[in-house]
């Protein structure tokens, strides 16, 4: 295993290219100058099997090792931001209004090319290495790793196992945290239209008040998961969207209501997506209205494979780092390398990212600090999956 240590010459190198992506943003499947860029560096590392437009914009590169055969893994990262006006201050901050790297995935990408950089140059492992680099992580339907998934790159690269990685802030840099099973939950978007009859506020009794409706449907949800479920499980319903008349002086004849459903099991995701639109109708009709409901699911719960998990601690402690916490309680986020992970065993790490501003903030920046930890990682992932004992 190597420690951080080893890869403190490349900190400055791949913290320059951190930092040229931050100040280039670009969002959804439309990284195409970080896709060029990605490219660009992976030829210059002297690998020759890079394919490219994949879901569009996604890269994956295949780097054989020399100590004959064995199987392949992938490592992912991802390359797109988000439509946010950056308020860092930085003097790297984005070039683009309105765009930013506000999850890390800047960071994410430097550290894989900062791996591949030194797994290219070394290839003292069996088998081959695929690093991934993925679009529009954060676009919910079809999202870059699902659309990946659908391409096949999997099965064309024939990879076994696929490991991920994201930044955490309120995770000290140079700690990583991870557990075995569900790490990540599901994610489900919904918008309930609750349908009434309108009309004069000063004249209640003459209507059927969708706005009364609807507060006793929000009300209604969150029973749902206090009521409804094993209080040692995790659901999560939340009312983000609420939309109703234009005047003080008007009901109007409808309501509008949005949120999301975040859940930890396939059962708990099955049973919300049938409560909600069951009880939201059931209270509508009793107060003499009725709803529409429209359900859509999105990204599954990230689950990580027990043995690649195993794997990855083996990893991560390897690095030396300051801590190891191998047993995460499960965040309620969201993570599309969930779809890769459906598809084949693997993982997912936080690496922690200090006391940064929260993820999705315009004051958020990935801490450089981090980036050899995050690269001495994922050459301990390749040594323990595919090594034959470290120089």
């Amino acid at each position: 295993m190597y420690p951080v240590e080893k890869f403190h010459h490349l900190a400055d190198e791949v913290t320059a290219w951190r930092r040229h992506l931050h100040q280039n943003p670009e969002l959804d499947f439309a990284v195409h100058k970080t896709a060029r860029f990605v490219a660009d560096k992976l030829a210059s590392f002297g690998i020759n099997h890079i394919e490219t437009g994949i879901a569009g914009t996604g890269i994956v590169a295949l780097i054989q090792g020399e100590r004959g055969e064995g199987p392949t893994i992938g490592l992912r990262a991802d390359m797109d931001a988000l439509p946010i006006h950056e308020a860092t201050g930085k003097d790297w901050a984005s070039k683009t209004p309105g765009k930013m790297h506000a999850c890390g995935h800047d960071g994410h990408t430097a550290m894989l090319l900062g791996a591949g950089k030194y797994l290219a140059g070394r290839r003292n492992f069996r088998g081959a290495v695929a690093l991934i680099f993925q679009p529009a992580e954060e676009v919910e339907l079809p999202s870059g790793g699902l659309k990946m998934v659908e391409d096949g790159f999997l099965d064309r690269f024939g990879i076994s196992q696929v490991f991920g990685m994201h930044n955490w802030p309120g995770i000290d840099v140079g700690k990583f945290a991870i557990c075995p099973g569900p790490m990540m939950a599901s994610q489900d978007d919904f918008d309930i239209v609750v349908k009434g009859r309108g009309g004069h506020a000063a004249a209640p009794h003459l209507t059927v008040d969708p706005v009364v409706i609807a507060a006793q449907v929000i009300i209604g949800l969150q029973a749902l998961v206090s009521r409804s479920t094993d209080p040692v499980e995790s659901l999560v319903i939340s009312v983000t969207k609420l939309r109703a008349s234009n005047a003080y002086n008007v009901i109007a004849d409808e309501v509008e209501l949005a949120g999301t459903v975040r859940a930890l099991a396939p059962a708990l995701r099955d049973f919300a997506q049938t409560q909600l639109e069951t009880t939201t109708r059931k209270i509508a009709q009793a107060f003499g209205g009725d709803i529409s409901c429209h359900y859509r699911r999105s990204v599954p719960a990230t689950v990580n494979d027990i043995a690649a998990t195993a794997l990855a601690v083996r990893a991560a402690g390897g690095t030396r780092a300051a801590a190891l916490d191998e047993k995460l309680r499960p965040v309620m986020g969201a993570e599309d390398f969930a779809y890769m992970l459906q598809a084949r065993p693997g993982a997912l790490i936080f690496i922690g990212n200090g006391p940064s501003a929260a993820l999705h903030n315009a004051a958020y920046d990935f801490d450089d600090a981090a980036i050899p930890y995050g690269v001495a990682y994922w050459a301990n992932v390749v040594e323990a999956a595919l090594g034959t004992g470290s120089d």
